[in-house]
């Protein structure tokens, strides 16, 4: 079992950046590929980055590529979302996900576990 915890979102102005955490219980986080998923109102929810178990093979969605930047600290459970040139359009709250058999990282039912989210919300 695994819990997940994101922090950090917030209330920022258009071009500004935020980092966003998501601390994992248990010992065997460097087991998992983490992702992290966002969904405004109104919208599914749908895929933004995803880190494979070592780190070394990272992915993102179109619309956040040079902007957003995924990493994870093995040692310290924790994977972190580095968000740049923020867009009012990147406003939702921000899921972190865990799960071990993902073959496909933008599938979030191939996900096992999930945070409670964070909100981001983008002023123009």
């Amino acid at each position: 079992q695994v819990q997940l915890v994101e922090s950090g979102g917030g209330l920022v102005q258009a071009g500004g950046s935020l980092r966003l955490s998501c601390a994992a219980s248990g010992r065997t986080f460097s087991s998992y590929t983490m992702g992290w998923f966002r969904q405004s109102p109104g919208k599914e929810r749908e895929f933004v980055a995803a880190s494979r178990r070592s780190g070394g093979s990272t992915y993102y969605a179109d619309s956040v590529k040079g902007r957003f930047t995924i990493s994870r600290d093995n040692a310290k459970n924790t994977m972190y979302l580095q968000m740049n040139s923020l867009k009012p359009e990147d406003t939702a709250v921000y899921y972190c996900a865990a799960g071990v058999l993902v073959v496909k990282t933008t599938l979030e039912t191939l996900y096992d576990y999930w945070g409670r989210g964070t909100q981001v919300t983008v002023s123009s």
